[in-house]
């Protein structure tokens, strides 16, 4: 007869927690990126924790976007833009609208995720490989190809499942290398309280870093995507409770993830005086505190960050147009193929024209705001048509939340509105 120690079983409930996570694991997936790390890294260095009321908001309004999606998807049947384009007046023509804003914004972020990711692999083989330096442009365009490349023939297995389990991966060793990082350094308490008193920073780049902050953590794409995944998990109107409890979860777990980033970029490069422009600023000093064993983790975060939000970024054209088309996303089909080839394609442009990615990052997130106000207003439409949702009340506290993240959003989209034109 067979014993298990209390140490395996421990390891095999934690396990399975971790593998039990539900959709909210895509959500994390397009939310916590390289995007969503490099905007708290330059944040956290230029600003300390000054714009920590700004996640804490966006967060709260994810969660309230997340759960609104959701049960659309669970109580219809149907998914977003489908849902759009059946039974709103003009919701053919949100639905293109969204289409085009999200596919700009989202493969724009490919172009700077791609262009971190094999920079941040360039910085690791540099460190234990002398002479590579003069190879720069070269092994990074290489190290790109080659990450698209897998990501496109692994994209081609198409299963839910399949791309649920990478994520699951990647965002565990996203976590715990941040957190881990965490423990080397820390911003002081006193800042972490006076960084939940909205203020925006009255410099350069302030309302830029604002609107990037909103653009990565309320992104348009994780709602939108929420129905298709709810059904691809196989949930039905009898996990609403489900649903709930794994969109809360989805937007603690972003808030706590990309809170610590910013707190690790505080304690380590604001105190300093230090800024991040390049990708080795985001982890350099760390070394003087840890050594070079900080480097590694803090990159490794980053690196998995990176590849976490390849999958949910090739995903989302085929997805979104699937979504038009007929509610349903057929990874087999030849459409498929083709939209992500064509997104693969794309991804290329940063690093083949050797664009600084930490820049391409941080402007692709503000673009996303701007298709931001009329994905909120969409669901707000559907949920409170007795028609549509078969009876199903939604309730005051939703509608106010959802409101609340309707003005947040057209606030913030004047906002990056402003801080492009300030910027060209």
């Amino acid at each position: 007869m067979e014993t298990t120690s209390p140490k395996t079983s421990l390891l095999k409930k934690i396990i399975a927690i971790v593998l039990g996570f539900g959709p909210g694991i895509f959500a994390i997936g397009y939310t916590i990126g390289t995007g969503s790390v490099t905007s708290m890294i330059v944040a956290g260095s230029k600003f300390n924790m000054q714009l920590l009321w700004v996640l804490l908001l966006s967060c709260i309004f994810s969660g309230v976007l997340m759960f609104a999606y959701g049960n659309y998807g669970l109580i219809t049947g149907e998914t977003a833009l489908y849902g759009f384009k059946k039974h709103l007046k003009y919701g053919k023509a949100l639905a293109i609208l969204i289409i085009i804003g999200i596919t700009f914004g989202q493969w724009n972020s490919l172009m700077g995720i791609l262009g971190i990711s094999s920079n941040i692999i360039y910085e690791i083989l540099n460190v234990n490989f002398d002479g590579l330096a003069d190879y720069k442009y070269q092994t990074v365009l290489i190290t790109a190809m080659i990450i698209i490349i897998t990501f496109y023939l692994l994209m081609l297995v198409g299963k839910y499942t399949f791309f649920e389990k990478i994520l699951v991966i990647f965002v565990t060793l996203m976590g715990f290398s941040f957190i881990l990082s965490l423990c080397f350094v820390q911003p002081l308490p006193m800042d972490v309280v006076k960084g939940l008193i909205p203020t925006i920073p009255d410099v350069p780049g302030g309302k830029m870093l604002v609107a990037a902050f909103v653009g990565t953590t309320m992104a348009s794409a994780t709602f939108l995507s929420r129905p298709l995944f709810v059904k691809g998990k196989g949930w039905t109107i009898k996990n609403l409770d489900q649903q709930k409890k794994d969109s809360i979860t989805a937007a603690i777990l972003i808030f706590i993830i990309s809170g610590v980033i910013m707190a690790v970029a505080a304690g380590a490069l604001y105190y300093q005086g230090k800024e991040v422009s390049q990708v080795l600023d985001m982890a350099n000093t760390l070394e003087p505190v840890a050594g070079k064993w900080a480097v590694t983790i803090f990159f490794f975060g980053a690196l998995s960050a990176g590849l976490s939000s390849i999958f949910p970024c090739l995903l989302i054209a085929p997805l979104l147009i699937a979504d038009y088309q007929s509610g349903e996303l057929d990874t087999n089909s030849k459409q498929f193929r083709i939209i992500t080839f064509i997104a693969c394609l794309v991804a290329l442009i940063g690093p083949a024209f050797g664009a600084n990615p930490i820049e391409v990052q941080i402007l692709s997130q503000v673009f996303n705001v701007f298709v931001l106000p009329a994905v909120v207003l969409g669901i707000i439409l559907m949920v409170n048509s007795k028609k549509i949702m078969k009876n199903y009340k939604t309730g005051l506290g939703v509608n106010i939340g959802l409101f609340a993240a309707l003005f947040f959003s057209l606030v913030i989209s004047y906002n990056g509105i402003v801080a492009l034109t300030e910027y060209f």
